[in-house]
């Protein structure tokens, strides 16, 4: 009797123990994976498609018959959240934003898929229509608004309308900008906040349409690279924050060009022989402009990048325009000197007022801008890899 206790015991640990290794396997499988179950009565005998959206390509996962009760079920191997379109064709589907080891449900009521339908067990996909809801709803009052602005232009006696109109009409989009910065500030964490951000009311017109807005850009790129490093969707996020900041900084200084006299941005400094040099001198060739100072390391690690580029391309059409902040003129004739720097070196004519980089609304050193052969910034605070490959395009290796 306590020998067949004894067997009962250990066949019941081996039992846990095959079970317990069963359970994280099967997790661990679950989390490489997530499915779908469908049901579309409108649509039997129809092939479904799934296609995974790898930022701006879509990747064909699979494909699966809806059977005669109007059901389908899918398998798909993730491993982290991305965005993909199940439905019939380009024009009929439906987006998911899937999250491994998720179980969804759908349901589509009609012969559109599009229409009406539901979901189950995806939080991040009912976050999706939730926006493509409310973005909805703006659309149809937008159109309306349209419509009868229509009317009160071409009627002398609605005059008063056609203002109010456009009062409304600046209140829905204000209203729907608010609605997706709120949604944006409560789903950090989220793939869906990427559709906030790049959701439009039409083809040219973005939600998020204030320069501002830029800040919510990169609130979720910052927060997404942090938790999802690997993630192309992220990474195309966090490039694309960078280019577009890089341009408002450049828009900015466009701007500044505007409403100044032109000479203020066009840099007059003494060089270290003494010799007075205007930056528009160098029209005709492209002119990487730069602040720095010696008493920066980082200045000094770049500077030794800066003699390779320069050997490799000033023959080619490349300049360096090199202005120095530091008080010290010794300080900084040595740095040059020392470093051997074959450029153009200039110095601010009073560092403790520096104009020049006032007006470059230079704030960290280094800073640099990059002008284009009629003399016009067409980049900014390009360092590094950065900065080899832009030269690489405009010169070629």
């Amino acid at each position: 009797m306590i020998i067949i206790e004894n067997i009962t015991k250990f066949m019941l640990r081996r039992l846990l123990i095959f079970s317990l290794v069963l359970l994280i396997v099967t997790g661990c499988s679950d989390n490489k994976k997530f499915g779908v179950e469908g049901l579309s009565e409108s649509n039997k005998g129809k092939s479904i498609s799934i296609y995974r959206v790898d930022v701006n390509t879509s990747v064909f996962i699979d494909s699966v018959k809806i059977n005669r009760k109007g059901k389908f079920s899918l398998k798909v191997k993730a491993s982290e959240p991305a965005f993909y379109q199940l439905g019939f064709s380009d024009y009929d589907f439906v987006t998911l934003l899937a999250q491994p080891g998720e179980k969804i449900t759908i349901t589509f009521p009609g012969k559109l898929l599009y229409e009406n339908y539901s979901v189950k067990g995806s939080p991040w996909t009912s976050n999706i229509m939730l926006l493509d809801s409310a973005l909805a709803s703006t659309k149809i009052k937008i159109d309306s608004l349209r419509k009868e602005y229509d009317i009160a232009v071409n009627d002398p006696a609605l005059k008063d309308r056609e203002e109010q109109l456009n009062q409304e009409f600046v209140k829905v989009l204000k209203d729907q900008r608010m609605f997706n910065i709120g949604f944006i500030l409560k789903n950090l964490r989220s793939f869906a906040s990427i559709k906030a951000i790049y959701q439009k009311i039409d083809e040219t017109t973005y939600v998020l349409y204030d320069s501002r807005d830029l800040q919510f850009l990169k609130l979720v790129s910052d927060t997404l690279f942090h938790y999802y490093p690997d993630s192309k969707q992220v990474r195309a996020l966090k490039s694309n924050f960078e280019k577009e900041y890089q341009q408002l900084k450049i828009n900015q200084i466009n701007e500044l060009a505007k409403s100044i006299p032109e000479t203020k941005l066009d840099p007059s400094l003494m060089d270290i022989n003494g010799k007075r040099i205007l930056l528009s001198s160098l029209k005709g060739k492209y002119v990487l402009l730069c602040f720095w100072s010696a008493a920066s390391s980082d200045c000094l690690a770049e500077n030794l990048e800066l003699k390779n580029y320069y050997q490799k391309y000033s023959k080619k059409g490349l300049e360096i325009y090199q202005v120095n902040l530091d008080t010290n003129p010794e300080v900084w004739k040595k740095a040059v000197s020392f470093d051997e720097l074959p450029w153009i070196s200039v110095r601010e004519d009073d560092p403790l007022n520096p104009k020049t980089a006032i007006m470059y609304n230079v704030k960290i050193l280094p800073t640099n801008y990059l002008y284009d052969k009629e003399n016009n910034i067409i980049a900014s605070n390009l360092h590094g890899k950065s900065l080899q490959v832009k030269l690489d395009q405009l010169f070629g290796n």
